[in-house]
């Protein structure tokens, strides 16, 4: 086994003595406190009917917030869920930075620090990919198609799948927006 997977191996059995289900998983869920009664824009159904989007339920009910519906394009409305996906990797991050305030032994720790690693740049790539979205576009398909840290803990998996629903989201709305402008990139 090499020590990547050694540490990850080592980070499941972790997690799996120490439980966090007293982590609610809600704080990753956009703060939308809008019921899916609201309308979604024409955008957001035909993003949330593409091929590359994992969950249509969850991409419904992420993106009907006023701020997404009124998105007038698809790179706004690209740049907005790339800010959602970027607010669910901190969420899952201070997840990963509760944890690693317990007590483990020092692999344990090294695993942990290793997935803190792994959000952290799964922030900054949102984050980037949000810029990219005007700057240079073909390059944000290719950067959000490659964020997914992930941990096969089972405590953590609910919080992996909403980044792969996040990530799927925004490969839709890149890959779009790629074939809309082939002369472009």
């Amino acid at each position: 086994m090499d020590p990547p997977n050694q540490l990850y191996f080592v980070l499941v059995n972790f997690l799996s003595i120490f439980s966090l289900s007293s982590l609610p998983i809600t704080a990753i869920i956009p703060k939308a406190n809008v019921s899916l009664s609201v309308t979604p824009s024409q955008l957001v159904e035909n993003l949330c009917n593409g091929k590359a989007v994992q969950n249509r339920s969850f991409c419904l009910k992420a993106l009907s917030t006023p701020k997404v519906i009124a998105a007038m394009d698809k790179t706004q409305l690209g740049t907005l869920i790339m800010k959602l996906g970027a607010a669910n990797a901190k969420a899952t991050l201070n997840v990963y930075n509760e944890i690693i305030k317990k007590p483990g032994s020092l692999q344990a720790l090294k695993a942990l620090n290793c997935c803190v690693k792994a959000y952290k740049f799964a922030i900054f790539s949102f984050e980037m990919v949000s810029i990219e979205l005007v700057e240079e576009p073909q390059t944000a398909n290719y950067d959000v198609a490659v964020i997914g840290p992930e941990v096969r803990a089972p405590q953590l998996l609910a919080r992996n799948q909403l980044m792969k629903y996040y990530v799927s989201m925004g490969y839709e709305i890149t890959s779009t927006l790629e074939l809309e402008n082939p002369n472009f990139y």
